[in-house]
């Protein structure tokens, strides 16, 4: 008898259970950092856009949400900011590795070389208050601060061009050489650069903002330092006479300087020599190392400003003051 294949019927047929999905594997921390970040990004969109920034080679701790007031555009000024920058925290990084850790060597080090790289003017001047005073009872002078307490403090290398290193090197040459001096009042004095930088840079900024309010505290120091401190440490020893004579024309409120202030007699000739000491001005100031950096930030702007419009301001020819004033310094 002949077998008959039998077909199973499909309820017959063996079946075949899907396969469960795998557990949902558990976040890393990598993952939820991600995912938040993403919706905070989200949130941030709605309101003011804040882009991350990613430390190269950095633990993931160090990035930061850095608002738009805090972000430069990509032009040739802010390169060379950075880049000015960069050289600085490398040499500072260098300076801080190779200083002796021991106090004496501090102080022999720091009294052999000037730490900011300023005038001799500025440093014979303000370099009294470096270290500290002791009266005849020995016991320290109020007022004065240790020497390792000043080189701790914040400090700035404000980066001085080519261009106007040579006119201060033909000025100095001028003055002290030759025997001449900067025709006073200044037909360009130092207020009318302020008030043509303000007015430049109040073109790039919004109004009312913090880089607007910040402009104007910064034209206002420079302003007070300069009227301050140019009797004290921007003349040279040839100019004297004729800033005495000036000072007391200002100072009896009569004639042509009544009521007028420093910076509206002297030029950029002289405020090119107050560049080159604020590092060592701001040095004895109570900044934070944060209000330094936005400083020193403001400062390379208008040097550049300087460095771009000189020849405007600079006056046309050194006078000769003559034989009678010549033999009065002497």
């Amino acid at each position: 008898m002949a077998r008959r294949k039998v077909t199973p019927t499909d309820s017959q047929r063996p079946v075949k259970l899907a396969q469960p999905p795998p557990p949902p594997s558990k976040p890393t921390k990598r993952a939820k950092k991600t995912t938040a970040r993403a919706a905070t990004s989200k949130k941030a969109s709605c309101a003011t856009v804040k882009p991350e920034v990613n430390t190269d080679k950095n633990p993931n701790r160090w990035d930061d949400w850095v608002p738009q007031d805090r972000l430069r555009k990509f032009t040739d000024e802010n390169r060379e900011l950075a880049k000015n920058l960069v050289q600085e925290m490398n040499a500072q990084r260098k300076s801080t590795a190779s200083r002796p850790s021991n106090a004496a060597s501090v102080k022999k080090k720091a009294a052999g070389s000037d730490r900011l790289g300023s005038s001799a003017r500025a440093s014979e001047e303000l370099g009294t208050s470096r270290g500290t005073k002791r009266g005849r009872d020995g016991k320290e002078v109020e007022g004065t601060e240790k020497e390792e307490d000043y080189l701790r403090r914040p400090a700035i290398k404000l980066h001085i061009p080519d261009n106007l290193k040579s006119i201060l090197v033909d000025d100095w040459e001028k003055v002290t050489k030759d025997h001449k001096l900067v025709p006073l009042p200044s037909k360009t004095p130092v207020n009318v650069f302020l008030d043509d930088y303000e007015d430049h840079e109040k073109q790039r900024r919004r109004e009312g903002s913090a880089d607007w309010d910040i402009l104007e505290e910064v034209i206002a120091g420079v302003r007070e330092y300069f009227n301050k401190s140019l009797g004290r440490i921007l003349l040279y020893r040839f100019e004297r006479p004729q800033w005495q004579d000036l000072h007391s024309q200002i100072n009896k409120g009569a004639g042509e300087l009544s009521g007028k202030q420093v910076a509206d007699v002297y030029g950029v000739e002289h405020l090119l020599r107050l560049f080159v000491s604020l590092p060592d001005l701001i040095a004895h100031t109570n900044m934070d190392s944060q209000a330094v950096s936005r400083l020193r930030e403001e400062l390379f702007k208008m040097v550049q400003y300087a460095n771009r419009t000189i020849p405007k301001y600079l006056t046309e020819a050194y006078e000769n003051p003559g034989d009678q004033y010549i033999e009065s310094v002497r």
